[in-house]
């Protein structure tokens, strides 16, 4: 049975990432360092790899999408054009969370967190009773006995994007609803106080 190509991107963090795969080979992969710019830049990155790979967006036979935590309008721009690709070309959009990705190739217990600024950090424990679901906890109450993986710890064995396919690519047979961003707590983002937001008819 052929491999499906899969097609996977993050915009979770300071960074646009995406990657091409295919089974176990990575045919194309990029992370971009940027705190904005997302938006424009995503679906003219993920071309960029198709093109050098001698791609076609029709090719594809998934799509992997980070959905978080991370940054708020970030998640938002990876999830949406996932699942607009997702219904464009009639091919399942799978979402991945930050935790597993960085999980991917881990050995033994282990903690998976991502930065959330603020001295605060988005955490989730593996083979382990510590922290078994995700949460937002301070920065100062990481357990010290567990060893960590990604933000204050050691560096995954995957890129992002690369894991997010890897791991979309073994769960293409479950009955997929359309990704979702993880959020651990509210955005900053709210209307101004002293002008209520207009309601146009």
């Amino acid at each position: 049975m052929t491999k499906p190509l899969i097609l996977a991107f993050d915009t979770a963090a300071a960074h646009c990432a995406a990657a091409i795969v295919c089974g176990d080979n990575v045919i194309a992969s990029a992370v971009e360092p940027m705190a904005k710019g997302q938006a424009e830049r995503l679906l003219v990155l993920a071309q960029e790899l198709l093109a050098q790979s001698g791609l076609r967006m029709g090719q594809l036979g998934a799509i992997g999408v980070g959905v978080g935590p991370g940054n708020f309008t970030g998640i938002r721009i990876a999830v949406s054009a996932a699942r607009g690709l997702g219904l464009g070309l009639g091919i399942p959009a799978v979402g991945v969370n930050a935790f597993d990705a960085l999980h991917l190739g881990a050995q033994g217990p282990c903690l998976c967190t991502v930065d959330a600024r603020r001295d605060m950090v988005f955490a989730q424990g593996f083979h382990t009773e510590h922290l078994p679901a995700p949460v937002l906890i301070p920065l100062a109450e990481l357990p010290e006995n567990l060893p960590v993986i990604g933000a204050f710890g050691i560096a995954p064995k995957h890129s992002v994007a690369e894991a997010i396919a890897r791991i979309a690519a073994t769960r293409l047979t479950e009955h997929q609803q359309p990704p979702a961003p993880l959020y651990l707590r509210a955005a900053d983002a709210a209307p101004a106080r002293d002008t209520p937001p207009q309601i146009i008819p």
